[in-house]
């Protein structure tokens, strides 16, 4: 009697067991094909938006099915199983959390990216308001959806899963984590740009354009500017200056406090040039606004700082432009033509910021007029990605929402998950040369324990300058009143003054240059500073490596200067052995 019934139990659970089986390797086949729609998912949000519902629908009717397989009443018995049952109690976790997610959150959001962007691109000069805050709604009912299910996720016990599973796990913890993220930027990106847009009367922004072929910390030194003034939705572009129409100061126009002048010096607040020298925009945004308003008298709500490189982005959305000057700007010569070829062709630095501001307002112009909304997106996205785009408000509210994303342009922040290094470059040459200098950082955790780390960094800058740059190139792209440039250098040389912020909570291990002096220089917000002045003739390459003592944390980045080249890989990456 004891054996039929130990036989029947046991033919019941080798039964449940090929049951669950059967219906584990169903939904995995489910999921193995949604995974290959997200990777699709995200490149048709990239090329064309209005099929992302399309395309979200399809994704959400695999991981249905699959849910449909992982929650039956046999299912939920085998998660009491010893050790088998974490593992599928965490699948089904896990299904049902992505189910939830793409029906209650990406639908919505996707959604916005269909049918919002036409609504949302200018018209005559005018941005439909109402278009525009109706996305906020939307987002933050699937942010909450999204933080539902990252709390779901949390709540699954890692420990007793199989390593792919728990990878799998930790996969969509990160997912869920920047999906929310995104949705909270949209949803405060609607109220933001709303308020910006003038929808409560009119508003005036100073426009910052940024030259990345003479460096400072933030991307370049200002030269031509403008002033956008919005009303209602409407948006148009006007008055232009040059940074040479503004007076060097005795005193710093705004106080500076002891840290960054400790470090830059006061040139930040007496020249509106160096600005950016400081690579917190939240300091060097109020500084150029100073600057303005005493200058023009006019009351600015914020400002706004853009560079070449983001020019030939949205370049790609707006198509070729014809310049009164008689030249077509394209998103393939922008960069060379702003920032280099300008200076070959008129030698009055005035002439020269105005055909800057001149190809500027054109693209803004037709950005306001016909711009793809479809390929604009994208570049946004890119531009701001590269810290190319830059937005302080006046509004202490306003930049309470800009808090945490790229647009803050304010120092890196560390956490428990990873330890970042900001490498800022400065030029101190007086000159256009680093258009041609090639830049590259590579960080490594070189030990981790519980209480402790170190990581090293290496910071490689390459000078690409024509062979006889000393011979060939003006005097304005080489920075010389005569012999010399005006940092001191031979012609063709280039000096650039790098500042290396270590994560907080850090200190400075040991150090190597194999050209000048690395030493600290000071403390920023709590940042360790390390300072080095680099001399780089034509072909010539200078390195940097250094270590860190930094708090614990599973990995290490890199946040550095924006610059008209992607950044390239050192030639060796950082050693964890170096310096002394």
């Amino acid at each position: 009697m004891i054996a039929s019934v130990l036989a029947v139990a046991l033919t019941l659970f080798l039964a449940m067991l090929a049951w669950v089986g059967f219906r584990a390797v169903a939904a995995q086949e489910h999921l193995s094909a949604a995974q290959r729609m997200a990777g699709d998912l995200r490149q048709t949000l990239a090329s064309d938006p209005t099929r992302a519902t399309a395309a979200v629908d399809a994704l959400s009717a695999e991981v249905s099915a699959a849910r449909g397989l992982v929650g039956d009443p046999v299912w939920n018995i085998a998660e009491t199983l010893p050790w088998l049952g974490p593992q599928l109690s965490a699948a089904a976790t896990i299904t049902e959390t992505l189910d939830t997610v793409l029906a209650g959150a990406a639908r919505p959001l996707a959604g916005i990216a269909a049918d919002g962007l036409t609504s949302l691109a200018p018209r005559d000069g005018r941005i439909d308001l109402d278009a525009l805050a109706s996305l906020r709604q939307p987002a933050e009912a699937a942010e909450r959806v999204l933080i539902s299910a990252s709390q779901q996720v949390d709540r699954i016990d890692r420990a007793p899963l199989i390593r792919p599973l728990r990878e799998g796990v930790e996969q969509v913890d990160a997912m869920l984590g920047e999906f929310t993220t995104t949705s909270a930027i949209l949803a405060n990106a609607s109220e933001l740009l709303t308020a910006m847009l003038g929808s409560e009367g009119p508003r005036e922004y100073l426009l910052l354009f940024q030259n990345n072929a003479e460096w400072r910390a933030l991307g370049g030194i200002p030269g031509a500017m403008l002033t956008l003034r919005t009303d209602g939705g409407a948006i148009e572009l006007a008055t232009q200056a040059s940074s040479s129409d503004f007076p060097r100061l005795d005193t710093p126009i705004l106080p500076l406090g002891d840290e960054i002048t400790g470090i830059y010096g006061d040139h930040p607040g007496r020249w509106i040039q160096n600005v950016t020298q400081i690579p917190d925009f939240g300091v060097a945004a109020p500084l150029a606004r100073e600057f303005w308003q005493r200058q023009h008298g006019d009351e600015l709500a914020g400002v706004i700082a853009v560079d070449p490189v983001a020019l030939s982005y949205l370049l790609e959305a707006t198509g070729p432009i014809d310049l009164p000057t008689g030249d077509t700007l394209t998103a393939e010569n922008a960069v060379s033509l702003l920032l280099n070829e300008v200076y070959l062709r008129y030698p009055d630095p005035r002439e020269q910021d105005d055909f800057f501001a001149t190809a500027a307002a054109a693209v803004f112009d037709r950005l306001l007029d016909a711009a793809d909304p479809q390929k604009l997106i994208p570049a946004l996205t890119r531009v701001g990605e590269e810290r190319r785009l830059l937005v302080w408000s006046a509004d202490g509210g306003e930049q309470e929402i800009l808090d945490g994303t790229t647009l803050q342009g304010a120092l890196p922040d560390s956490d428990a998950d990873v330890n970042r290094f900001g490498v800022y470059l400065n030029d101190g040459t007086g000159s256009k040369l680093d258009y041609y200098m090639d830049v590259g950082a590579h960080a490594t955790l070189c030990t981790v324990t519980p209480v402790a780390a170190t990581a090293a960094l290496r910071l490689e800058l390459r000078n690409g300058a024509p062979d006889d740059a000393a011979t060939s190139l003006p005097d304005y792209i080489v920075g010389t009143r005569g012999e010399t440039t005006i940092g001191g250098t031979l012609r063709g040389v280039t000096r650039t003054i790098a500042y290396i912020y270590l994560p907080e909570g850090a200190s400075l291990g040991t150090r190597a240059a194999s050209t000048g002096e690395a030493m600290e220089v000071g403390t920023h917000d709590g940042r360790t500073v390390i300072g080095w002045w680099a001399d780089t003739a034509p072909g010539e390459t200078a390195t940097l490596d250094l270590t860190a003592n930094v708090p614990t944390a599973p990995r290490v980045e890199v946040l550095m200067t924006p610059h008209v080249r992607d950044a390239v890989s050192p030639a060796e990456p950082a050693r964890c052995d170096s310096g002394r």
